[in-house]
C-alpha cells in the first residue's frame, strides 16, 4: 500500500492547543460495496470542534475528522457499479445506517440506532484519501466548483433538512434565530420555494449578509417583527431564546431546535406553547435530504460563501472557525 498525508486527532484538548498532528496514513483500500474517493477539498465544521474537544465522545483512536468532502471516484470496490473511476462525488455526516431497523424502513435512516458517522466513526477526508459505501456518496454535478460544493455537503444538507422539518408552505413566513452558512442556505431555499423569510441575529455583518441574500426583512432581537411567523428555526445553542420565538409563532405554528446541544429551555407562559404551536429538534441528515438539496442547489443557483485554505493551514483555520473569524465556511483543498 502507498502512504498518504492526514491530519489525525488523537487525544481531545482545546483546539488553541492544536489536538490535530500531521501524519503520514496508508491509503485506505476499499471493501466489497465501496468506493475510495481521493478528496479534493474538504469544508470544516464545528461539529468538528466538538469532537476534537471533546464535547462530543472519541469513537476511535488516531482519528481523521472532516465530513464535507468532494473528491474523485480513484478506485472501485469489489461489487460496486454505481459509480465510474474519475466521477465526481460527495461524501457528508452519515457514513452508514442498517436498513433494517424500523426508522431505516420508514425513511428516517437519520435516526437508525446502527448509524455511522464520517469524520467520528470512521475517518473522514483531512486526508488525501477516504473510502465510502457507494450508497452513500453523492453524485454531484460538475457546474459547480469543488469549493462551493464542500459546504453543501453539511451546511447545505443539514439547513435543507431543517426546512424541510418546519414543514412552512408557499406564501408563508419563515423566521430564522441566527445567522450563518447553514441558515444562509435555508434562506435561499426558502426564498426560491416562495416563502417569506425573517432573519433575526445580533451581528452587524449577519444583518448585512442576510440582506444581500434577499430575506424579507432583518433585525437584531430587540426589534418587533413585522408579523407573526409560521415557522422558524434557531440556530445557536441558546435555550433561552426558545420562549421568545414560540411567542413569535401564529397558532399551530412550529419550532425546529438546529443545534446539536442546547441550553436549558425554560417556557414560564404556556400560553406561547398553546395553541398546537410545536417544537421539533434536528438529528443528523439522511440520503434523500442530501439529494433532494443538490437537485434544488443545481436548478436554483444556490450560492455557497467561504475562504478556501491550504492543507498545511487546517489547524490554525479550526481556531477561526471557533472563534467566528471566518467568512462563510472555511474549505480545505486537499493536496
Amino acid at each position: 500500500m502507498g502512504m498518504m498525508k492526514a491530519w489525525v486527532l488523537d487525544h481531545q484538548a482545546p483546539i488553541e492547543m492544536n489536538p490535530l498532528a500531521k501524519k503520514n496514513l496508508e491509503i485506505p483500500e476499499p471493501a466489497p460495496g465501496e468506493i475510495r474517493v481521493k478528496v479534493v477539498t474538504c469544508g470544516v465544521c464545528r461539529t468538528d470542534i466538538h469532537i476534537a474537544e471533546g464535547d462530543l465522545p472519541l469513537k476511535q483512536a488516531s482519528l481523521v475528522l472532516g465530513h464535507e468532502i468532494v473528491g474523485i471516484v480513484d478506485k472501485l470496490g469489489e461489487g460496486t457499479g454505481r459509480f465510474q473511476l474519475g466521477q465526481r462525488v460527495g461524501i457528508a455526516w452519515l457514513h452508514k445506517a442498517c436498513g433494517a431497523c424500523k426508522f431505516c424502513q420508514s425513511d428516517r435512516e437519520n435516526l437508525c440506532p446502527e448509524a455511522m458517522f464520517t469524520g467520528w466513526d470512521v475517518n473522514g477526508g483531512f486526508a488525501q484519501y477516504t473510502t465510502v459505501h457507494e450508497d452513500f456518496a453523492f453524485e454531484l454535478i460538475d457546474s459547480l466548483s469543488f469549493e462551493a460544493l464542500a459546504p453543501m455537503m453539511c451546511p447545505g444538507i443539514a439547513g435543507y433538512r431543517t426546512y424541510r422539518l418546519t414543514e412552512v408552505k408557499p406564501g408563508e413566513t419563515l423566521g430564522l434565530y441566527g445567522y450563518g452558512p447553514t441558515a444562509s442556505y435555508v434562506l435561499q431555499v426558502a426564498r426560491a420555494q416562495g416563502v417569506k423569510v425573517f432573519v433575526v441575529t445580533r451581528s452587524e455583518k449577519n444583518i448585512k449578509a442576510a440582506r444581500e441574500m434577499g430575506a424579507d426583512w432583518v433585525g437584531n432581537y430587540s426589534e418587533t417583527l413585522p408579523e407573526r411567523l409560521d415557522a422558524a428555526i434557531i440556530f445557536p445553542p441558546a435555550g433561552d431564546l426558545v420562549e421568545g420565538v414560540l411567542a413569535n409563532l401564529e397558532r399551530g405554528g412550529r419550532l425546529v431546535l438546529s443545534p446539536v446541544a442546547m441550553t436549558p429551555i425554560t417556557i414560564r407562559d404556556y400560553n406561547h406553547i398553546w395553541m398546537e404551536r410545536s417544537i421539533i429538534s434536528l438529528a443528523n441528515i439522511s440520503r434523500k435530504d442530501g439529494k433532494e438539496f443538490l437537485k434544488i442547489a443545481q436548478e436554483k443557483k444556490i450560492k455557497s460563501l467561504y475562504e478556501t485554505f491550504g492543507f498545511d493551514d487546517l489547524p490554525e483555520v479550526m481556531v477561526r472557525v471557533k472563534e467566528g473569524k471566518i467568512r462563510g465556511n472555511a474549505v480545505i483543498w486537499i493536496d
